[in-house]
C-alpha cells in the first residue's frame, strides 16, 4: 500500500459526521444534521381526513403547510402520546431525486453527536425490528446502541405522493398574528 492510499484511508476514518439524536419510546435514533432544518416545540397539528395512519396531520410553518409524520407509527410502535418533551423535527429529504420537506414527531430530542467514521458500526442484517435499509449504522453509547437513520430511504416515493396529496387537501387555519 502506498503512502497516498494510507493517507486516503486515514482521512476517511477521520471524517466527522454530525447527528441529532432523538427518542422514540425507549429507543434512541439519530438523523444527520444535514437533513435537519428546525426543531419545533409541539404545536397544534391539524388532522387531515383519509391520511395514512402514520401522518399525524399538518402544521402551519411560517405560512407553509407542512406534513407531520408520527415516527413511532412509521416504525410500528404505538402512536406518540404528547408530553412536554415531544417535538417536531423539520427535515429536508431527497426521495428519488425530489426534495421533500416534512416534520417528524418524536418523543424527545436528546443531543447532537459528532462521530468519526470509525465509531460507526454497520447495522445488523438480522435481529432488528426495522428494515435494514432504514438504518445507516449504529453507534455504541455506554451499554446501548443509537441507530443512525438513513432518512432518504424511510419513505417510498408512493408514500410521499400520498402525504403531499393529503397536505394539499388540508384546510389550514391562518395564523392570526401574521395572516398567513
Amino acid at each position: 500500500m502506498d503512502a497516498q492510499t494510507q493517507t486516503d484511508k486515514k482521512n476517511v476514518s477521520d471524517q466527522v459526521h454530525t447527528y441529532l439524536s432523538f427518542r422514540l419510546g425507549k429507543e434512541v435514533f439519530a438523523a444527520s444534521v444535514n437533513h435537519v432544518v428546525n426543531i419545533l416545540e409541539l404545536k397544534p397539528i391539524t388532522k387531515v381526513p383519509h391520511a395514512p395512519e402514520y401522518m399525524s396531520g399538518v402544521i402551519n410553518l411560517r405560512g407553509q403547510v407542512l406534513p407531520v409524520i408520527d415516527m413511532r407509527i412509521k416504525f410500528g410502535m404505538t402512536p406518540t402520546e404528547p408530553t412536554v418533551d415531544t417535538c417536531i423535527i423539520v427535515l429536508n429529504l431527497e426521495i428519488e431525486n425530489e426534495e421533500v420537506k416534512l416534520g417528524i414527531l418524536v418523543d424527545a430530542v436528546s443531543e447532537v453527536l459528532e462521530l468519526e467514521e470509525n465509531q460507526i458500526e454497520p447495522s445488523p442484517s438480522i435481529g432488528t425490528k426495522y428494515k435494514a435499509e432504514f438504518i445507516k449504522g449504529m453507534w455504541k453509547k455506554d451499554e446501548s446502541f443509537i441507530m443512525l437513520l438513513n432518512l432518504d430511504l424511510i419513505f417510498t416515493r408512493d408514500e410521499i405522493v400520498i402525504v403531499e396529496e393529503k397536505t394539499n387537501e388540508a384546510d389550514m387555519p391562518k395564523n392570526e398574528e401574521t395572516g398567513e
